[in-house]
Formats: structure tokens, C-alpha cells, sequence
């Protein structure tokens, strides 16, 4: 063998153990990006379910008193009702906004009824439902995070030529609101951003 063709070997065989780095770098790195994002749903279900066991003690709480405010209630109960851990990612946020709507509307008409907001039940229940509705919040912020972490990670190379391999896919966002392909376009004013010219 001569030195030109050891040279060559060497060479791809260097290139083949760099590759091979490479893909092992990376797919560590998936991996830990798509645990981490795991981990996070994890926790947002955990708040979800206590908020979802949590709601029909605060509305058999103040049902009694507001007895002319039963639509309010009754919203409240048919968006808990709405929730289901096995839904899509975007289905479960749809619903969890929809539910944190009709639990701040409770809690706006509890303020009017003050035989109803000295109670101390009632107080606990506001208090463990508000911490909830943070900890959601929260924690939607980090699980988005996280997934936009991995679906960069997988819509770039060398990743993204792997992906299909390893069966990678896109995550979705846990959104408080509407998907931003749902959302209204802002129109602009003629002449664009600046206005008319």
C-alpha cells in the first residue's frame, strides 16, 4: 500500500469516525431536547388535572349564595367537562384558555356577592385555583420553550436528515390563545407599515 492510499484511508476513515460524532452528538441532543419537553407537559398536566379536581368544590362552594348567576357556573362546569388529558396538545390549550375565561368571569362575580368572598372556603379555593392558573402559565411558557428548542433542532442539519430515520416530528405549542395560523392578519394601512407615503 502506498503512502497516497494510506493517506486516503486515513482520511476517510477520520470522516467516517467525525460523522459518526456527529450524528451521536446529535442525537443525544434530541433526545435530551425531547425528554425535556416531556418533562414539562408532565407538569402541565399535573396543574391541569388539580385545577380540573379543584373546580367543582369552588362552584359547590358559591352555587348556593349566587343562585342568579348560574350561568356562570354552568360555563365553568361545561368547559371543565371539555377536558381530556388525551387530547392533542392544541386541543388541551384551546380548552385550558376557554377554562381560565370562565373561572376569572366566577371570579368577577364572586367580588359582587361579599357574603360569598368572606367566606373562607371560598378564599381557599380562589387562592388554590389562582396558584393553579400561574403555575399553568408558567408553565406553558417553559413547555413552548422547550418544544421550540426540539423542532429547531430537528429542522436543521445534519438533524434534519435524521429525523425521518428516528421518526422525529414536530411538536405543537401549548397556546393560551388561537394558533397563529388562526389568527386574524392585521391589516396594514396603505403604503405599508409606515402608512400612506
Amino acid at each position: 500500500m502506498s503512502t497516497l492510499q494510506a493517506a486516503g484511508l486515513f482520511a476517510i476513515v477520520l470522516a467516517a469516525i467525525v460523522a459518526a460524532f456527529l450524528v451521536v452528538a446529535g442525537y443525544n441532543a434530541v433526545v435530551g431536547l425531547r425528554n425535556r419537553a416531556d418533562k414539562a407537559w408532565a407538569n402541565i398536566e399535573v396543574a391541569l388535572r388539580q385545577r380540573h379536581d379543584q373546580l367543582p368544590a369552588l362552584v359547590a362552594a358559591v352555587r348556593d349564595v349566587m343562585a342568579f348567576e348560574q350561568e356562570v357556573l354552568t360555563e365553568v362546569a361545561r368547559q371543565r367537562a371539555r377536558w381530556h388529558p388525551e387530547d392533542p396538545v392544541p386541543a388541551q390549550g384551546a380548552v385550558s384558555e376557554a377554562t381560565s375565561r370562565a373561572v376569572r368571569s366566577l371570579f368577577a362575580v364572586v367580588e359582587r356577592y361579599p357574603e360569598v368572598r368572606s367566606a373562607g372556603n371560598v378564599l381557599r379555593l380562589q387562592a388554590e385555583i389562582e396558584r393553579l392558573e400561574e403555575q399553568i402559565a408558567d408553565r406553558r411558557e417553559l413547555y413552548n420553550d422547550q418544544v421550540f428548542r426540539y423542532d429547531t433542532a430537528i429542522a436543521t442539519l445534519p438533524m434534519l436528515l435524521l429525523a425521518p430515520l428516528f421518526g422525529w416530528k414536530r411538536r405543537e405549542f401549548f397556546e393560551a390563545g388561537p394558533a397563529a395560523a388562526e389568527r386574524p392578519a392585521v391589516a396594514l394601512p396603505e403604503g405599508g407599515p409606515g402608512g400612506p407615503a
